[in-house]
């Protein structure tokens, strides 16, 4: 079992955590897209702390789609059936790795106003009959919040 980030590095030792409970699901072949998450004492997750480094063993999964399962390339299938599969991967684990919550419909503009109020990064609209595609794509968006440390961290950098 092994946690591997979009530029190919192993952080299986850095999240312990996603990986005590990876190792307990009872698919032994899986692929999960996600986001390590520090989640604060409010709930909410803690930008500045996920990069200090400082707290690395309270580090969570926050899975939003299945690539694959026993073996089985999933990326051709359309989001809703990912989703469906994910969720049963992921039955019963309460904390560690947990599901994305995935909200359909034009809910949009009040979605992301509420996850700003919530002091959270953005959102991703994804189309669900869509089949998986790797990096960015035209199928879906990512609206980030301006007020949130992650849109701030990526001004400093220009």
């Amino acid at each position: 079992m092994r946690l591997i980030t979009k530029r190919g590095m192993d952080w299986t030792k850095r999240f312990p955590w996603i990986a005590e409970v990876a190792r307990k699901i009872r698919q032994t072949r899986f692929v999960i897209d996600g986001e390590a998450v520090l989640l604060g004492v409010d709930g909410i997750s803690d930008f500045d702390g996920l990069h200090s480094g400082k707290h690395n063993a309270e580090v969570q999964l926050y899975a939003f789609d299945m690539l694959a399962g026993d073996g089985d390339d999933m990326r051709k299938l359309p989001l809703s059936m990912r989703k469906a599969h994910l969720d049963r991967l992921l039955r019963g684990r309460p904390e560690g790795i947990f599901v994305a919550p995935f909200e359909q419909g034009e809910v949009g503009p009040q979605l992301f106003e509420a996850a700003c109020g919530l002091g959270l990064e953005g959102l991703v609209s994804k189309h669900r009959e869509r089949r998986y595609t790797a990096g960015r794509c035209t199928h879906w968006i990512k609206v980030k919040n301006r007020s949130h440390p992650a849109y701030k961290r990526v001004q400093d950098h220009f």
